[in-house]
């Protein structure tokens, strides 16, 4: 190959593993590690679906972190087995559709993280009325009177933040927010 090219491939290379570092980095909004945002990344570029060894070798890593790594994908929807005939060992491809992962992964963390502040919410009215029923002290009645509406407030919030989680995941989102692809990438 002449000179020209071999610089033609490697200023490619450097571009693909730039912009894989800027995955790796940016997956930690979804709390990712890095080290799987960029096993991520690899399997993105891939031309063809990769075996745990494949990633190992792409990445330096352990074959135990490759599997680590492939299983939280999984989790989160952003990689997916895949076969080819007479490869017997497990492969695995990246989910191509960043929409579909998004809405997936964003789904299921923040309604997590809004149930469990729904339940602790509604633990803690529930015992500031049950001090506010046993206390004689008015001062301290007015002043529970006053977080159980700051509370409930919070509740209306996350009930809000459930609506807007179902709209995520259930698509809706793109009625509103209309994806783009790769022809119409304008707003």
């Amino acid at each position: 190959m002449p000179e020209e090219q071999k610089q033609d491939w490697i200023k490619y290379e450097e571009t693909i593993e730039k912009f894989i570092e800027v995955i790796a980095k940016n997956m930690n909004l979804y709390g990712v590690t890095p080290s799987i945002g960029r096993l991520y990344g690899v399997l993105y570029f891939s031309d063809s679906p990769m075996t745990l060894d494949d990633m190992r070798e792409a990445l330096e890593m352990s074959k135990t972190s490759m599997s680590t790594g492939v299983r939280a994908l999984s989790d989160m929807k952003m990689v997916e087995p895949s076969f080819k005939k007479g490869v017997r060992k497990d492969l695995y491809k990246s989910e191509e559709d960043w929409y579909k992962s998004f809405t997936s992964l964003f789904g299921s963390r923040w309604r997590h993280h809004t149930e469990t502040n729904i339940e602790e919410a509604d633990e803690a009215v529930q015992e500031l009325r049950q001090i506010k029923v046993n206390t004689e002290d008015e001062s301290l009645k007015e002043k529970i009177e006053q977080n159980i509406q700051r509370l409930e407030y919070a509740q209306n919030y996350y009930r809000w933040l459930m609506k807007f989680i179902h709209v995520v995941e259930s698509g809706e989102i793109f009625n509103y927010v209309p994806k783009l692809d790769q022809n119409n990438n304008n707003e």
